[in-house]
Parts: structure tokens; sequence; C-alpha cells
């Protein structure tokens, strides 16, 4: 792994962008586990970005990752993502491999989620950048190179990873109970999967103006499950901005309807630990180590009385005693003799009973008992 000083970091800048002149160093500066970042401005008062990989595994990354920015720069121009992505300008060979990549700076700062208020502004407008993202062809992203998975290939991967942190036994047991019961219930896993941005981040969400202007660092784009991307909003913007999320969101993927969409946004934030806890294991972190098992042993206080993950209430819906009754016994004489909801023709006219010849038409239809349970609207007094 090399790293290198923001002044070799610009000196890169001017190898990959002929007749670039650069004069200083500025933000964006920032180091990951892959990649390091700066930005530098040129004597045109012009703002860069490098981006260089640290590992070959992150080289591979961001070949792949240029080669979907060029299909999402696409997307772009055509009006069907609304917000602007980076185009490289040029490129800077490294002595051990691989390569740096130099764009233009693009407008807008950092999002900021603690300033982040409830309403139609820009809360909504990343729920519907979001559904832009999602709603974007598989193509786009599968062929760049990037992964694809199909929905239950999504959840083995999940379930592999619970599996391994299981194997430290530091996860808690009410915690990877709740977890594989999740990862079990096959109606969570019905959905339709999408591109993925994959690692969104407020550093990585670009904000002027009240709105979305740019989304950055996609190495870890792939076609998978949305909730990805959604986790990160559900468990870092203010509770008051979620329904404003949700919402724009949804109503911009209408013919999308996920209707366990959230409960994997929910699973997939949970598991944040476990990979948390495994990095440190992985890299014999224990500092990392120490501080997942404490927010895992968190997690199982909160959630040791919680209803499961996708736990829905049993809805009744008032007037219909096949909704609630336990067997045919139980169900009330006025409405045993009602027709079979599925075989009704719902533009018939109901046949009301023969009025006796002796008595009033108008007295008997209006004390006869019979009257909903013979086609008519049944009383929901």
């Amino acid at each position: 792994m090399t790293r290198r000083s923001p002044l070799a970091l610009a000196a890169l800048a001017t190898a990959a962008v002929p007749g670039l002149d650069v004069v200083a160093t500025r933000s964006p500066q920032s180091t990951t586990a892959d990649f390091q970042v700066t930005g530098v401005l040129d004597s045109g008062g012009r703002h860069w970005v490098v981006r260089c990989p640290l590992h070959a595994s992150a080289g591979a990354s961001l070949e792949a990752e240029v080669a979907l920015l060029a299909n999402l720069a696409v997307q772009v121009r055509e009006g069907v993502l609304p917000f602007a992505v980076p185009e490289p300008a040029g490129f800077a060979a490294l002595p051990e491999g691989g390569r740096a990549m130099v764009y233009r700076q693009l407008r807008g700062r950092p999002l900021d989620l603690e300033r982040l208020g409830p309403g139609p502004g820009l809360a909504a407008d990343l729920g519907r950048c979001l559904a832009a993202l999602h709603e974007l062809p598989v193509r786009v992203v599968e062929d760049a190179g990037l992964p694809v998975y199909d929905a239950d290939e999504y959840r083995k991967r999940c379930l592999a990873e619970v599996d391994a942190a299981a194997r430290t036994g530091h996860v808690p047991t009410v915690v990877l109970a709740r977890w594989e019961r999740a990862l079990e219930d096959v109606a969570l896993w019905r959905f339709r999967t999408t591109p993925v941005h994959g690692d969104l981040a407020e550093e990585h969400v670009l904000v002027q103006d009240g709105e979305v202007s740019a989304v950055i660092s996609f190495s870890e784009t792939h076609v998978g499950d949305p909730a990805v991307d959604l986790a990160w909003l559900l468990a870092s913007a203010p509770e008051e901005c979620l329904d404003a999320i949700e919402e724009a969101y949804a109503l911009a993927r209408p013919e999308n309807a996920d209707a366990h969409l959230l409960d994997r946004a929910q699973l997939v934030g949970e598991l944040a630990l476990a990979r948390w806890l495994m990095h440190g294991v992985n890299t014999a972190n224990e500092q990392v180590v120490a501080d997942a098992v404490h927010m895992l042993e968190d997690l199982a206080e909160q959630v040791t009385d919680a209803e499961p993950i996708g736990h829905r209430e049993p809805v009744v819906v008032p007037g219909r005693p096949g909704d609630w009754a336990e067997g045919g016994d139980d169900v009330p004489e006025d409405a045993a003799g009602a027709p079979d909801d599925e075989d009704a023709d719902p533009n018939s006219t109901a046949e009301l009973p023969s009025l006796p010849a002796e008595e009033p038409a108008a007295d008997d239809t209006a004390s006869s008992p019979g009257a909903a349970a013979d086609g008519g609207e049944p009383s929901r007094a």
C-alpha cells in the first residue's frame, strides 16, 4: 500500500492532464482503506480532483468505475439522472501498477445530514435522486463489468456475512436470531434488483441551492438490493425527514412498489455492524473489534423486546366476519347466507325477498334482517 502526500498527488495531476499548471492543493482531501483523494487548483482558477488507488484491488475497482462513469455520463446528458457525475479528464500511471484518475471538481458541497429539514426540499430531492439511480437500466452497470446479483444471490451474501460474524462469538444471541429470521423470511426477498451506488455517505453526495448537484465515488456500484442505498439515510438522517425521503422515492418509482424495501434497509443497517466487526477481525485491529462489540451489545438491548424485522400487524376489515372468525361455528347467523365475494357479480342487482301481500311493503323492507345477507351492503352498525 503506497500512500502519497497531497503534493505528490498534485504532481500526478500535472502528468495526467497535459498543460495543467497546479498552483495549490485544496479540499477535498481524504484517505480511506482503498483510495487517496485530494483537490488541486490550477493557474486558471479551476478546481480538479485526484483519485488514487492504494492497492491492486482498489485499482481494479477504479478501472470498472471509469467504464461506469462513461455510461452514467450518457444518462446525465439525456436527462435521466438529475445530478452530475465525475467525468475523467486524464490518468497518470503509478509506479506500483494501476493509475490515478483526475477530473474537474463538481459543483456543490458535501451533504450535511444534521442540517437536513423535513418537507419537499432537499430531503425529497434525495429520495427522487435515489429513485432515478435505481430506475437506470441494469445494462448501464452490467456493461461496465461490475457485479450483478439477483435477489436470492444477495440474500445468500448477507447470510454468509452473518455466519462469519457468528463464528467470532461476538454477536449476541438475540441479534443473531433476529438476523437469521429476517434472512429466512421469503417475503422480504421478493424484489427486483436495481443499480445500486453501494457506498453512499455525506461526502459522496454534493448539494447546491437546496438540491443534489452531484454524486461521486462509484467504486462499490453493483446491481443488487436498492435497500443498500436507503439504509444509510434511514440510519443517519433526522427522523422528521424520513417521511419526505420515503414518499418522494416511492412516487418516483410507481411501477416498482417494494413492500419490504424499508424492512431490508433496516436489516442492511444492522448488518453494517457485522461488517465492521469482521473488518476488525480480518485486520487484527482490536480497537475496531471492541467498538463493534460495544455497538452490537447496544443493538441487543434495543431489539430484545422488539418485533421481528418485517413484522406486520394483521389487518381486520370491519363488517367482514370471515376476517376474524376462527371457524364456521363462530360466524353470525345473519352473515351465514351471504354469497361468496369471489363469485358475486359486482354489477348485479340484489334480489329482494317476496313481500307478504297483507303487510305494507315499506314496513317489511325496513325490518328485514336478511337484506344484507341477500346481496345488499352489510350493516356496519
